[in-house]
């Protein structure tokens, strides 16, 4: 373990500005620490502790893939079956590739979609998740089936909807029975809604638009639990983090084969390499690939099978170094890159290396980052003709739309000015204000909703023929993908009451 830890810890989350985190480091079989520091929510003194929950995010597709491998191992599906064979109402919308998808494919992100297609049809909606396989069909292709490497939330949802097929059991009873139980994650819970009210969990944060760090809504996943919907802590981490060390075996059981391990730990899509500036170039990888469920690079000459995952106010990072028998996770209540910058710190003092200040660099470049994304927003709000005006009445924008793959969404006109609602996801409800000509800037109701562009298209006859959506910022996160809608006023559309649906 690094010397004088607990004080870095401290130093780094003053760095990130973070009430609080959990970590436990695994080596050659063995809990070397299982811990939490600082507080569960911000104001409460109650502190974060080992057995503190939090939301892991996307490292729960580590999960889903160890899963389908189980089913392999059990002779119930091959890693390369096609999806239409356990779903048989899976479609994209390419005939082609609906008929050559595999089950591979599902867990690789090289669908040919673009990164986060389909994510506004879980995030903060109502939609269950047989209906968000099934509307993913409307999503466009953006590179070639197999082609490109583009982050995808849905495939594993619609990996998720394997299980009650070859199985009968839901992802989460599975998910349970095959690995929660048999490795004794006893307080790990497969979504949100599972967790006890006033039970020992971390509250998320994220930060406001003047900088002061608050407390934000809990993101419910359910329905896109199989891509990131555990809740665990770092005593449950440990024990799934020693079973992948030790290639799926728990004492003298085995959960899964070694074969399933070296499957999942395989390169299948390759990742492109971004060089990193300053010291944190030295964490610029020579290789980088997508396997099974898990990143794959190389650090200072060992591989390196990781994941993060981020929820609203939820960060998360696994790491682990197979030939060091080494696994280091940490959780914590607040989306920034403490959680990778802690695990760097950790691997670099079981490898050797030199100690480095990962805290302070990350910390400086996200602030870099930020800077320039604020000022790429003035830069286009200083360019608005700021004295132009809609080219309709408010009223005629009213009435409902529908896109292909989102479903309804309404506009109305409340006390003079106009209303959005998406029909399936009540955090998107925005009020418009008037941006320039017949654009207008969705500002969310809901805490950490990301403002959107409302661009408005008009007929020759002067009518609004549709309606298109993109980030304001350009630091939102890909989930907000408002770019991939495109809405159209439904057929005989007419203006709606107030806070109608």
């Amino acid at each position: 373990m690094p010397p004088n830890f607990d004080a870095y810890v401290a130093h780094a989350l003053k760095e990130f500005d973070t009430p609080g985190l959990a970590i436990a480091i695994v080596k050659d079989g063995q809990v070397v620490l299982a811990k939490g520091y600082g507080v569960r929510r911000l104001g409460d003194p109650a502190p974060v502790d080992a057995h503190t929950l939090f939301q892991i995010a996307s490292n729960t597709k580590a999960f889903t893939a160890a899963g389908l491998g189980i089913l392999v191992d059990q002779g119930k599906l091959q890693w390369d079956d096609r999806v239409t064979q356990f779903i048989p109402d899976f479609e994209l919308s390419d005939p082609y590739v609906t008929r050559e998808f595999t089950v591979r494919d599902m867990l690789t992100h090289r669908s040919g979609l673009g990164l986060g297609a389909g994510d506004l049809l879980w995030f903060h909606s109502n939609y269950s998740r047989h209906e968000i396989v099934r509307r993913i069909r409307a999503a466009k292709f953006v590179s070639g089936f197999r082609a490109a490497y583009a982050y995808d939330n849905v495939m594993y949802i619609a990996a998720g909807e394997i299980f009650p097929s070859v199985t009968g059991q839901s992802w989460e009873v599975f998910v349970q029975h095959q690995i929660l139980d048999p490795l004794g994650m006893t307080e790990a819970k497969t979504g949100v809604e599972s967790v006890p009210m006033g039970s020992n969990a971390a509250t998320p944060h994220g930060r406001a638009a003047d900088g002061h760090i608050e407390i934000v809504p809990v993101d419910s996943v359910d329905a896109t639990a199989p891509a990131g919907g555990i809740n665990a802590n770092v005593t449950d981490l440990a024990k799934w983090m020693m079973v992948q060390l030790d290639s799926g075996r728990l004492g003298t059981r085995r959960i899964w084969s070694a074969a399933r391990t070296r499957e999942m730990w395989a390169g299948q899509t390759i990742l492109p390499i971004t060089p990193l500036p300053g010291v944190l170039n030295a964490l610029t990888p020579n290789f980088a690939m997508y396997g099974l469920g898990w990143d794959l690079r190389d650090y200072r000459g060992h591989k390196i099978v990781s994941h993060s995952g981020g929820l609203a106010g939820m960060t998360s990072h696994t790491e682990l170094v197979p030939s060091e028998r080494l696994g280091v996770v940490v959780l914590t209540n607040m989306e920034s890159g403490l959680s990778n910058a802690l695990c760097e710190r950790v691997v670099d003092a079981y490898l050797g290396a030199p100690a480095t200040d990962w805290a302070a660099a990350g910390a400086a470049f996200e602030r870099h980052l930020d800077s320039l994304g604020h000022a790429a927003e003035r830069a286009q709000s200083s360019a608005r003709a700021a004295d132009s005006k809609p080219s309709l009445p408010l009223e005629k924008y009213t009435g409902r739309y529908t896109d292909a793959m989102y479903g309804d969404a309404t506009i109305t006109n409340e006390g003079g000015h106009l209303v959005l609602r998406f029909s399936h996801s009540p955090a998107f409800t925005g009020d418009l204000d008037h941006w320039q000509y017949d654009t207008f800037v969705a500002h969310w109701r809901a805490k950490h909703v990301e403002d959107a562009f409302v661009t408005f298209a008009l007929t020759p006859q002067g009518t609004v023929e549709s309606m298109k959506m993109a980030a304001v910022s350009p630091l939102a996160d890909f989930s907000f993908d408002f770019q991939d809608l495109f809405f159209v006023p439904t057929v005989a559309s007419a203006p709606v009451a107030a806070g109608s649906q």
